[in-house]
């Protein structure tokens, strides 16, 4: 049985990633979702807490066969010792899975096989596009898997993410 990794912020988690997600079910038997920056919420960059995106995550893999865990990793501020706090945090894995230059060199310097994969329509299929679009009111569903529309209406994320998007520098 071989089983992977492949963190992101997944703020939100988009077609993009559910792409990189279909292409790594081919090759493990098991799949470890790391919800990156899992500390980080409310916020332009990060509009959704670890538990929300959990939610986006599961709800969207529900049609693969592969058995997989979406475990929430909080921010360490220690890039020497970040792939032990991974490891701690989650399941065993063989396999990581990322496209981050430094990611992958901490990755390696542990001993940890790295795949790298294209990058899937990166100009739309990336998360500050997503937002963008949530904050100006355009389409940004089509950009997501449906479950992640429905999480996202659920919880009220549009009027959230438009919210402390705004200044009050014309304010009182």
């Amino acid at each position: 049985m071989t089983r992977g990794f492949y963190i992101g912020r997944f703020q939100p988690y988009h077609n993009g990633h559910h792409r990189m997600v279909d292409r790594i079910a081919s090759e493990v038997d098991e799949l470890v979702l790391g919800i990156g920056s899992a500390g980080d919420s409310h916020s332009v960059h990060d509009p959704f807490t670890a538990g929300e995106r959990i939610m986006m995550i599961t709800k969207s893999l529900v049609e693969y066969d592969i058995v997989t865990y979406a475990v929430p990793i909080e921010d360490l501020d220690r890039n020497s010792v970040w792939v032990s706090h991974v490891r701690s945090m989650s399941p065993y894995f063989e396999i990581a899975y990322s496209n981050n230059p430094l990611v992958i060199r901490l990755f390696e310097e542990a001993g940890v096989e790295v795949r790298q994969s294209t990058m899937f329509n990166r100009e739309e299929l990336e998360g500050t596009e997503v937002r963008e679009r949530m904050i100006e009111d355009r389409d940004w569903e089509s950009l997501v898997p449906e479950p992640v529309v429905d999480v996202i209406d659920e919880m009220n994320g549009i009027e959230r993410i438009q919210r402390i998007s705004e200044t009050d520098a014309n304010g009182m």
